[in-house]
């Protein structure tokens, strides 16, 4: 009886222990999701405002000063975002991909910026916004996983 009654509790221990750990991942995917979210809105953002202030920023100090302090933003944004560590398996290879489409998106910002101030004349030639738009399509393919 004794055994029975300690391997009946191995088993629900071992179910726990389990469950426990599923949740984990599904919690680790959740919050993966959202951070990934939250990302891409702030890059989405910048990507339809920056256009209508680049052209105001040319005439405009006040508007390239605007413009400057959201590059910064982003630019932080984006190393934070290539700094995660907690991603589900299930995402890994797309996450992958994402971070080094934010790592171009992070080459393209530092080239519109010397010494932290915007050089408007790099911003014609920069491929930001295509960068910024191929980010957004890898997302909608991490989404698709339905983590």
């Amino acid at each position: 009886m004794k055994r029975l009654v300690q391997l009946m509790f191995i088993s629900i221990l071992a179910v726990v222990l389990s469950g426990c750990s599923f949740l984990g991942e599904v919690n680790n995917s959740l919050d993966y999701i959202n951070e990934a979210t939250a990302h891409i809105e702030t890059l989405n953002s910048f990507a339809e405002e920056a256009p209508e202030l680049l052209q105001e920023a040319v005439t405009d100090s006040a508007v390239q000063t605007e413009l400057e302090e959201q590059l910064l933003h982003v630019k932080t944004e984006i190393e934070e975002f290539i700094q995660l560590t907690d991603i589900p398996s299930l995402a890994e290879g797309l996450h992958a991909d994402f971070v080094q489409k934010n790592e171009a998106l992070l080459a393209e910002i530092n080239s519109l910026l010397d010494n932290g101030n915007l050089v408007i004349t790099n911003i014609e030639n920069s491929e930001l916004f295509t960068t910024i738009q191929e980010a957004n399509e890898l997302f909608t393919r991490i989404e698709d996983l339905g983590l």
